[in-house]
């Protein structure tokens, strides 16, 4: 059996289009001030003729090239997806043909709490010996189940992927890992049909949501940490589900971690959901702020509710 999961390479991709605060403004009543002030998004990517398989293939071919194993190495592929491109086969299959792979592959869903539910599953399968190497991917095209006349909901969501390799290592990977879910709440934040070959847009009770984030993702931290035997001030960084800005920060606030130390990247991206962890992870590991040895904090929370922390060190 290996004793830690590691993740040994990063990958992460967004469709080339663009849509700014100015651009919704022109087709909902909205300005760049109120969207920018309320969330901290400036702009989201929107596929256009992309596919959540192509998202996350292109990511997964950067995780891997950073990993520096081939195709033929891979054990299992977990995709964390809210948006599939068929109902079956899954997303994940599709990933594994176009990529060239040859293991078991299968989607996971938990809306945005998704990536970190697919690598606490990936960990299992390595610590158990099933596994080696595991790609664990988020991808999303929430452009497609947005209501744009929406304001709500509109201004909020993008499409991208996000990709790690873990991998079995006798070197420290992931530390812990806490997941929780609670239907109670599951007219909080849904997609509103009621068939799944119905088509539905998201709707969200806002002000309930970002009580419920706030509230469970600071005890989750503080939770984790006390675990671990682990203080704020020994974290290097916090990679939080990018959902909201006035989220992140009242959790930062609540753990006592400075937002110099939270990797931010919802202005460029917007809520990414199940891909917005990696992306960020990602984006903050080639722009050099995370090194090896980091000690980092992963949580996010989605629909349903469902939510989940992985502590690991890179």
């Amino acid at each position: 059996m290996n004793k830690f999961a590691r993740i040994i390479g990063t990958g992460s991709y967004l469709p080339p289009n663009v849509v700014t605060n100015d651009d919704l403004s022109k087709t909902i009543d909205t300005t760049d001030e109120w969207i920018t002030t309320r969330t901290g998004i400036k702009q989201r990517h929107v596929v256009s003729n992309e596919s959540t398989c192509d998202l996350a293939e292109k990511a997964s071919i950067k995780a891997l090239e950073m990993a520096g194993i081939d195709v033929s190495e891979l054990d299992l592929i977990i995709l964390a997806t809210t948006t599939p491109d068929k109902i079956f086969p899954a997303t994940a299959t599709m990933l594994q043909k176009a990529i060239g792979a040859s293991c078991p592959a299968f989607d996971l869903q938990s809306v945005c709490a998704g990536f970190i539910f697919a690598l606490t599953t990936a960990e299992q399968y390595i610590k158990t010996g099933a596994a080696k190497n595991v790609l664990v991917v988020g991808s999303e095209t929430m452009s497609r189940i947005v209501d744009w006349n929406d304001r709500s909901t509109a201004i909020l969501f993008g499409d991208g992927a996000g990709a790690v390799v873990l991998s079995g290592s006798e070197e420290t990977g992931i530390l812990h890992s806490k997941l929780f879910s609670d239907g109670t709440y599951l007219s909080s934040l849904q997609v509103n049909n009621n068939f799944i070959n119905e088509t539905g847009f998201i709707e969200m009770a806002g002000n309930e949501v970002f009580k419920i984030a706030v509230n469970r993702l600071s005890e989750l931290a503080e939770e984790t940490l006390n675990e671990v035997g682990m203080s704020s001030e020994e974290l290097d960084w916090m990679v939080p589900h990018q959902a909201n800005i006035r989220i992140i920060s009242s959790v930062a606030k609540r753990i006592k971690t400075p937002m110099d130390k939270v990797i931010v990247t919802l202005e460029n991206h917007g809520n990414t959901s199940a891909a917005s962890i990696p992306l960020a992870l990602d984006t903050a590991v080639r722009d050099g702020r995370i090194k090896k040895g980091d000690n980092l904090l992963m949580e996010g929370i989605g629909g349903g509710f469902s939510w989940g922390s992985v502590l690991v060190q890179f």
